[in-house]
């Protein structure tokens, strides 16, 4: 069997303390997104693990509330697509014909924009994850990506016609 890499107590000991002040936070974040408490579960085990892999690693530096929430945003995703992949398996399968949606229905189809969110530039992604999954207003936003209030809003302009243009394109998620 192989050894498992060491971790100083010290470190041990304050990311056990970050676990306990991040569960409930990275768990709500989790939950509020996805709404099934299992997968909720899974995904904040996962970021939890990813947490402990860097620590293994000696990452011990970077990680903190804020790393933890991004990587529950990366495992989320991952759980979108796969999620979106097995729908459009199992549509597929179940139907010969399918309709098609129409291009200017209000409604997007949830999986089908993440998967878009995901594809577009990282600067368009946290803009838009900010601004309108996690619901800041745009001061907020701008805050948290170091850029004026001025800034974020142009910013936001071009990221919402990025995500338009790849939604309305077919490209992803079609």
């Amino acid at each position: 069997m192989g050894e498992e890499p060491s971790v100083d107590p010290a470190v041990a000991a304050a990311f056990l303390s970050l676990y306990e002040r991040a569960l409930p936070e990275v768990y709500g974040y989790v939950v509020k997104r996805c709404g099934e408490a299992s997968t909720a579960e899974d995904i904040t085990s996962e970021t939890f693990l990813a947490a402990v892999r860097a620590l293994q690693q000696g990452d011990v530096v970077t990680i903190g509330v804020p790393w933890l929430i991004g990587t529950a945003r990366h495992k989320l995703a991952d759980h979108w697509r796969t999620t979106a992949r097995t729908e459009r398996l199992q549509s597929a399968l179940e139907s010969e014909h399918v309709e098609e949606e129409d291009p200017w229905d209000v409604t997007l189809d949830r999986v089908r924009a993440h998967d878009v969110l995901h594809v577009l530039g990282d600067h368009h992604r946290s803009a838009l994850t900010l601004r309108y999954v996690d619901g800041l207003p745009v001061p907020e936003v701008a805050g948290l990506l170091g850029r004026t209030v001025h800034a974020k809003e142009a910013l936001l302009v071009r990221a919402r016609n990025a995500f338009r243009i790849a939604y309305e394109g077919g490209g992803v998620g079609a």
